[in-house]
Parts: structure tokens; sequence; C-alpha cells
């Protein structure tokens, strides 16, 4: 596989406040990444594959009528700050199926936050009637995460769980809820990793994605989520491709690799996508197997999901013309 890689950091701050609301309560791949400026290795350097990376600014190319689009970030809304102003104006020039990646209303995830803060942004009808969510840990800060739950309803799956799947074209993706204090624990045998293990045998798919909030792997403030160790065994077990969270407030690629964090072609890719309006994290020591870290930067991952395969790319607000893509072949 080859991966030729090139970091920029530039320092951006997009700020207008909307008032703060007071709280109630071995795959076929092509990979490469695209910043200008200086280059900055981030992983293993090799030779890259494919057409040369556009600038974020270029509008995708509508998918096949076969291939699902799947389209978001996680991080999202906060009063104070309009970084997600800029990524809802963007989510409205692009198609698909819109997912968070949770963290979506600061600073509780209170109903009013949700009202106040996401609602003029990533809640507008044009996107929040196409999005599947992803509940965070900020939405815990508000008892059960009921601001969550009521503000979006079915669409959350059922309240109190925060995990649920959906079919996407010939794909199958599974919501999680990485908040395992709150549901009674994320390892082998707990319900969450027991539901997920029946419905992965029930829905037999050859092409497997997985979301949720807390990164297992991440070189960012908040580091690796050891606790979601049994959760990506499971998935990896049963052939799944790939993984999106978000938490730290960044953008990374991790090549493929297994529960323990050893390069593996057989094992999951993880993106984690914290980029979606909330300000920066700065990125700490790099961990194994990192391919592509960018910091500041607000943008979107847009998916082509096809029947035997998928293809990624981030696109960042304009003015900012950081991106990656690649695309993989399902096991």
């Amino acid at each position: 596989m080859g991966i030729a890689v090139l970091v920029v950091v530039a320092v951006v701050v997009f700020m207008r406040p909307r008032g703060t609301a007071p709280d109630a309560s071995s795959p076929t791949s092509t990979l490469e990444a695209q910043s200008p400026g200086l280059a900055q290795p981030t992983g293993t350097p090799s030779e890259t594959e494919g057409p040369e990376s556009p600038l974020a600014s270029e509008e995708p190319a509508s998918a096949p009528p076969d291939v699902a689009v799947l389209v978001g970030a996680g991080d999202i809304a906060d009063c104070s700050e309009d970084g997600d102003t800029l990524t809802a104006d963007l989510l409205e020039t692009l198609d698909g199926t819109v997912f968070t990646l949770g963290d979506n209303a600061y600073e509780n995830g209170s109903l009013r936050q949700y009202e106040a803060c996401y609602g003029p942004t990533w809640g507008r009808a044009s996107i929040k009637d196409r999005t599947r969510p992803v509940v965070g840990n900020h939405e815990y800060h508000t008892p059960g995460a009921e601001g969550y739950f009521r503000y979006f309803g079915a669409a959350a799956g059922e309240r109190g769980q925060g995990w649920y799947a959906y079919d996407a074209g010939a794909w199958r993706i599974y919501v999680l809820n990485s908040n395992c204090g709150e549901i009674g624990g994320c390892e082998s045998g707990s319900r969450q990793e027991r539901w997920l293990r029946d419905d992965l045998a029930a829905n037999p798919r050859r092409c497997v994605a997985a979301m949720w909030h807390h990164p297992r792997f991440s070189s960012g403030e908040h580091g690796d989520a050891e606790e979601m160790t049994d959760i990506w065994r499971t998935l990896q077990d049963a052939g799944a491709e790939l993984v999106l969270s978000g938490h730290d407030h960044s953008y990374e690629r991790f090549g493929p690799q297994d529960a323990a964090g050893r390069a593996d072609e057989r094992g999951l890719v993880e993106l984690v996508v914290g980029t979606g309006g909330r300000h920066a994290y700065e990125f700490r020591e790099p961990k194994p197997n990192s391919i592509v870290r960018e910091t500041p930067v607000f943008g979107v991952v847009r998916l082509e999901l096809g029947v035997d395969g998928y293809s990624f790319r981030f696109i960042a607000v304009p003015g900012d013309t950081f991106t990656d893509r690649g695309s993989e072949t399902c096991h």
C-alpha cells in the first residue's frame, strides 16, 4: 500500500457568538493526503497511488446510483463559537446521509442547548432530516443524555441505549455508545457487545462500518479509549472495515490495525473526525499506525460506500485547502 503525506499546520480561528444558552439541567487501496506548504512525515512514507488530490473547495462528483453516501463529523455546536456554522453551510452543499460523532451540543447536551446552539446550524431541516446521530460524553452532562434522546427522537434509537444499526446500500452501519460507564460497560459479554455480536450474525454483510464517540486510538489530547478494545475485536472478527470517532478536536487517519494497535491488513481503518465546529486540540506524540494528522481544521468526511469497497474524502470548510482521501476494497 502506498502512502504519501503532506501536512501543514495553520492556525485559523472562527468566532461569531450566537449568545450562550444556559443549561436548564490486505485490501486494494489508494490513499493520499494534501495540504499546501512544507512536507511533514506522519507515517511510513512510500509511493502514493492515484490522481493528485484536489483542493478542498472542489465540489465532489455525484455518486453512482448503487453507492451510498455518508457525510459528517463530531464535536459540533457551541453557542459561543462559529465553526459549526461553517461546517453546516458546507453540509448543505453535500448530498448523503449525515452522521454526527458525538458531543453535538456544548456544554452539557441539554435540550435547550440542542435547540439554541445545534438547531441553527446542524439542526437545520435540510440537515437534521437526514441525520443519524452518535451520542458523546458531553450529552451525559445531562442525566441519561435526555436532551440528546429528546432532540433526535427515534433517529437516536432506543432511549437509554445509544446504539443502533442501519443499512446504507450494501453496507451495515453500527452506531455504538462509547460512554461505557453509562450503559453497563463495553467489554465482551456486555449488553451492547452481545447485541453487536448478535446483529453481525443476523445481518451478514461483506462491508461493515461503525461509529462511536471516543476513539479507540488517537494521538490527540484525550488519547486512546481502551474500553472499546473488545468492541473493536468483535468488529474485526466479523470482517468490518472502518471505524469513525470524534472526541479529539482534530483530524487523524490510522492504517488498518487490530484491537491491540498492531498493524494488520485484516484490521480496521480508523478516522478521527472531531472537526465539526468546536475549537481545535493539539496533538501529542504520534501513535503507531497514525498516517495523517491535521489541526486546526473544520470540515467533514464524505464516504462513498460501494458494493465491494469504499472511498473517503475529508472536505474542509472554504478557506482551508487541507484534504485527505483514499479508497479501500472490503475484506
